[in-house]
């Protein structure tokens, strides 16, 4: 007890840790508050070590040691919490890392319009009040053939304000089949009680068949709603019912048929040898009053949430209060423009659009991209194991779960550091590495690295595995 009062009466005071040149240096930085309470955190630290019994030496106990664990709580505040990853892990919508990366032309014109002033919400015809939908209204209903379209912050957004605009205080119908929770705990129930629908389910989860929609229509009846089931699905003795089955039901009934398509799709993605899934040009040929979907998936373009549909049930949806809770802003509205602006010529989209480029890329290509960077790790005689593997990429996001982009990757195992320490000293490089951990290794699929970020990976490989900061 006495050598933990000792130590206890060693510490040094918060003033005498500030003094040290380590945080001197950072007075130009930060302000004083901050310092001063990270002063105080590393002081709180050593005192709470020493009372849980710990052995604490006396270097430990050093102002200038203590103020060099002060800095590790400074770092928050000295570089971004939000910065660029280079994505290795395989997974191309990756929601975690932000989904898709935009294009260059949607990066530029981002940089056009937050360098100043803009045209957002001004009828330059008429020098009047615009409408800031105007900007992308025309470039969606030429790609979708809908009558009317509108942008909102985000899908789940899009689905809660065409529900509650077209169907509060009445009752949807759904199938069991349909009624999933994606992630975030985004579940469709509770998005049509948040929207003051009632739920009407139909069917059971596995089979759903058009009778069941029909016998289940009442007075309360306003909306039949189909919803794309994201990364769940059911496999074997399934069936469903398509909107261009359920359009006649609704059509005779004078319901309003709406479908979130998820991440909806302008063009068919087949040719890259994904499965087939309705465009939302197509959803909109079959009849679908309403059709929401995500700019950021399979689009390409920034996080969104689209409608398109009937011009009378849009122009409804957009004067609902929640259309300007949920608005886009100015930046996101440059990127979305300028990404549908590639699908007005779709050969072009393939060159431009990284997503589609990911797609694109052959088996062959990933194997002599994992190869130069197997030869640069390789040639630093560096304490690891190489091994070239073959691999598979998944679109993510939510989109086509059980697709496998066959390819190759990189396994790296480390002799002496730990897989969990090597993958901690990737991410908190800036930029930081994002790979994925697989049998007690590490694996670099390069499917969603960037051509110009290669170099760049090895040069922070090397320097993690040698245990540089």
């Amino acid at each position: 007890m006495s050598g933990q009062h000792e130590l206890l009466r060693s510490l040094p005071a918060v003033d005498r840790v500030l003094r040290a040149d380590v945080l001197q240096d950072l007075v130009s930085r930060l302000p004083q508050e901050i310092l001063t309470s990270s002063a105080q955190q590393a002081v709180a630290d050593l005192r709470k070590r020493i009372l849980a019994g710990a052995e604490v030496s006396a270097e430990q106990l050093d102002p200038v040691s203590v103020a060099n664990a002060a800095v590790a709580f400074c770092q928050p505040y000295l570089q971004p919490s939000l910065r660029k990853v280079i994505n290795a892990t395989g997974t191309l919508l990756h929601t975690n890392l932000g989904r898709a990366p935009l294009s260059k032309e949607a990066l530029d014109t981002i940089q056009t319009i937050s360098e100043g002033y803009s045209t957002l919400e001004i009828d330059m015809d008429t020098g009047q009040r615009g409408h800031r939908y105007s900007h992308v209204r025309r470039l969606l209903t030429h790609l979708t053939g809908a009558e009317d379209a509108l942008v909102v912050n985000n899908n789940a957004g899009a689905v809660l304000l065409a529900l509650t605009a077209l169907g509060k205080g009445s009752e949807a119908i759904v199938s069991r089949g349909e009624l999933v929770e994606i992630g975030g705990a985004f579940r469709i129930p509770e998005v049509m009680e948040a929207g003051g629908l009632k739920l009407r389910e139909v069917g059971s989860s596995n089979r759903t068949h058009l009778r069941d929609y029909e016998g289940a229509i009442s007075e309360e009846t306003k909306i039949l709603l189909k919803v794309h089931t994201s990364n769940y699905r059911i496999i074997g003795f399934t069936s469903d019912v398509p909107a261009a089955e359920l359009k006649p039901l609704a059509e005779k009934k004078n319901l309003i048929l709406m479908e979130d398509l998820g991440s909806g799709m302008l063009i068919d993605l087949t040719k890259f040898g994904l499965p087939y899934e309705p465009t939302v040009a197509e959803t909109v040929k079959a009849g679908v009053d309403v059709i929401t979907f995500s700019g950021d998936k399979l689009l390409g373009g920034p996080q969104a949430g689209i409608v398109v549909g009937r011009k009378d049930l849009l122009q409804k949806i957009g004067k609902h209060p929640l259309a300007r809770a949920l608005r886009i802003d100015k930046l996101t509205l440059a990127a979305l423009e300028s990404t549908l602006r590639l699908y007005l010529q779709p050969e072009q989209v393939v060159e431009r659009l990284p997503i589609m480029r990911m797609f694109n890329a052959t088996p062959e290509e990933q194997q002599t991209r994992c190869q130069r960077l197997l030869d640069r790790l390789q040639a630093e005689g560096l304490p690891i194991s190489l091994q070239l593997v073959e691999d598979f990429a998944q679109v993510g996001g939510g989109s086509m779960p059980q697709i496998q982009l066959p390819g190759w990757g990189v396994e790296i195992k480390p002799d002496t550091a730990s897989v969990d320490a090597l993958g901690r000293r990737l991410r908190n490089f800036i930029p930081a590495v994002v790979p994925r951990v697989q049998n007690d290794s590490l694996l670099i699929n390069m499917r969603a690295v960037a051509e110009e970020e290669e170099l760049l990976l090895a040069q922070l490989l090397i320097a993690a595995i040698r245990g540089e900061a």
